[in-house]
Order: structure tokens, then sequence, then C-alpha cells
């Protein structure tokens, strides 16, 4: 699955929670590179249109953040999953 897969995949009207997911690079003095990688959630909503609205807001307005939106079950241990939420930022990201 590609990218625009697992975002219409999030969007997905199936009474799941939706969660937007945000993941930026921000300056830290607290390491050598002077940065760090933070992955923040967003928004939460079971409205699938309203999830559908956040996340082409965010999107469009993003510089150089990355947003990611997942349908999560409720009362799940969403590890289990064989996608959930999460956003995995590199070392290259912070140089």
């Amino acid at each position: 699955m590609n990218e625009q897969d697992y975002i219409e995949l999030g969007l997905k009207d199936d009474g799941n929670l939706k969660l937007i997911l945000r993941g930026s690079v921000e300056h830290s003095s607290r390491n050598a590179e002077g940065k760090v990688g933070v992955v923040s959630v967003v928004y939460a909503t079971h409205n699938c249109q309203k999830a559908r609205q956040k996340f082409a807001e965010l999107t469009s307005a993003a510089k150089d953040d990355y947003y990611m939106v997942y349908s999560c079950p409720l009362d799940t241990d969403l590890s289990t999953l064989q996608h959930y939420p999460s956003i995995q930022i590199g070392k290259d990201d912070l140089l």
C-alpha cells in the first residue's frame, strides 16, 4: 500500500476513532544535532467527515511537518494491529 492508500483507510467511515498525527522536527538544545523528532496526536474524532476536513486543512498548511490519519478501534491494544498510529523519524530528518 502507498501513502494515499493508508490515508483513505484512515478516513474510512467505519465507526472507529479517527486520530491525526503530526511528525515534526523541532530545535532542541538537549542533543548534539540541536534537533529532535516529535510525533503528536493533533486531532481526534469519531466523525469521518470532520477528520477528512481537518486532515485537508492541516496538510494544506503544512510546511515541513508530516501528517497521517488512522482509524483506531476502541478498547484495543493498537500495537497488536497490522498498522497502528506511528510516524517514523530518521536520523537524516534530524541533520
